[in-house]
């Protein structure tokens, strides 16, 4: 089974997930050629990443002359088919987003299409329903494949109307969410009707990867933070809690990883508040050195607005360290007081208090959490199980797409596709 994995920019440093599940796909036999519309200019960090983004075919980047030499030779060849992709791409553009914005869209199908030939590939699947969903849906429009998208939300739930999500859920042979949140808010934007077509299928760890660390949580004094600092994650709320605890709490220290638009404002209540001197700034660094670093906290830490389901959460109790989070999104689904602190986002006593909380545990009842976060991350969110979930849902919608006689190359994504609200 050979199928296409495309996303919107790859690799990127806080989209490891991604990289681990084609790996795992790959591992049971599965054959995935990895497409992504744009390259990230940011230096990547892990030697994964670097070697994943030479294995990436790049549909944007640097390949104008490309897209409109596949374009033309479309229009040659399959007149007809081009047209059903421009008339979709014109109706999308209606419900949000410019005209501009799906003429671009249209030249990249059009060259995705003409890859996925050449390569014999059977289903597409795309991570988050933006843009790279739209691609494949017009691509698939134009006669190619079938495909599937995983919902992680939140932006996409934002711009949900604006963007077709009804039409891309509509046209794909299936959808998955990564939680029962997200399965609602497709349910929500995508409609009812495509319930028996959505599947909850959460993100995996391979736990062999994750060692829990010698070194008991309680020993340490060190909270960590990761992510990429922007106003979702609300990194910029930490100094001020970190201010309050150091009244009565120290010592102890914070540590961020990652980096962003947040940095500057981060910095500055760093230095509004004083705390230079127990909070340390330490921009991206590999999956190697964010697991070490974690494995020697006490917790993690992450003060969201906006989520889908962090992966350092994950990560964090599958290294035996509660985590103090916040109840967005699909996150209560898997941390509860048994294995952290949750509390409402922007709620910067609450925030403070559940930290205390963490500084003040005892051993023991850090060690429990960590056992019930490992364990509960070992039943829901085993990497093997989700892909092996993946692979028999492609192969399901790849054997549906063989047992359809399609005339002439075309395929149809069904009328509820190509109607999108203006």
């Amino acid at each position: 089974m050979k199928i296409a994995y495309l996303v919107n920019t790859a690799p990127v440093t806080s989209s490891t997930f991604i990289r681990r599940e084609m790996a795992a796909l790959e591992a049971q036999g599965v054959t995935v050629r990895r497409f992504a519309l744009r390259r990230w200019h940011q230096p990547l960090v892990d030697p994964l990443d670097v070697a994943d983004q030479a294995r990436t075919h790049y549909i944007l980047s640097g390949n104008l002359r490309g897209l409109l030499l596949a374009a033309l030779r479309q229009a040659a060849t399959g007149p007809a088919a081009f047209a059903r992709g421009a008339w979709l791409a014109a109706r999308l553009a209606r419900s949000g987003g410019g005209a501009v914005r799906h003429a671009a869209y249209l030249l990249e199908a059009v060259y995705f299409l003409r890859c996925l030939r050449r390569e014999g590939i059977a289903h597409t699947h795309v991570h988050f329903s933006s843009n790279a969903t739209a691609v494949a849906l017009i691509a698939r429009t134009m006669g190619g494949p079938s495909y599937s998208f995983t919902a992680h939300g939140p932006d996409e739930f934002l711009t949900a109307a604006e963007d077709g999500l009804a039409c891309k859920l509509a046209g794909a042979a299936f959808a998955v969410a990564i939680s029962n949140f997200c399965r609602g808010q497709l349910l929500r934007f995508g409609g009812a009707q495509h319930r028996d077509r959505i599947a909850v299928a959460r993100c995996g760890l391979d736990l062999s990867e994750f060692v829990p660390s010698d070194r008991p949580a309680g020993e340490s004094r060190t909270l960590v933070c990761v992510g990429r600092l922007c106003p979702q994650k609300g990194q910029v709320h930490l100094p001020a809690a970190v201010a309050e605890l150091r009244r009565t709490e120290a010592p102890f220290r914070l540590v961020l990883i990652g980096d962003g638009e947040s940095r500057p404002a981060i910095e500055a209540e760093i230095a509004r508040h004083g705390v230079g001197d127990l909070i340390e700034l330490r921009g991206w660094r590999s999956n190697a050195e964010v697991r070490a670093t974690v494995a020697q906290a006490r917790a993690l830490v992450l003060p969201s607005f906006a989520e889908g389901l962090p992966i350092v959460l994950l990560e964090a109790l599958a290294l035996e360290r509660p985590v103090v989070t916040t109840t967005v999104a699909g996150i209560p689904e898997l941390v509860d007081e048994s294995c952290g602190r949750i509390v409402p986002p922007g709620d910067g006593a609450a925030l403070t208090g559940a930290l205390r909380d963490i500084l003040r545990a005892d051993g023991a009842t850090l060690a429990a959490m960590g056992r019930t976060g490992r364990a509960r991350v070992a039943r829901h969110h085993d990497l093997g199980t989700l892909a092996t979930t993946l692979r028999d849902l492609f192969a399901a919608a790849i054997a549906r797409e063989g047992a359809v006689a399609v005339p002439s190359g075309r395929a149809t994504v069904g009328r509820e596709a190509a109607e999108v609200k203006s």
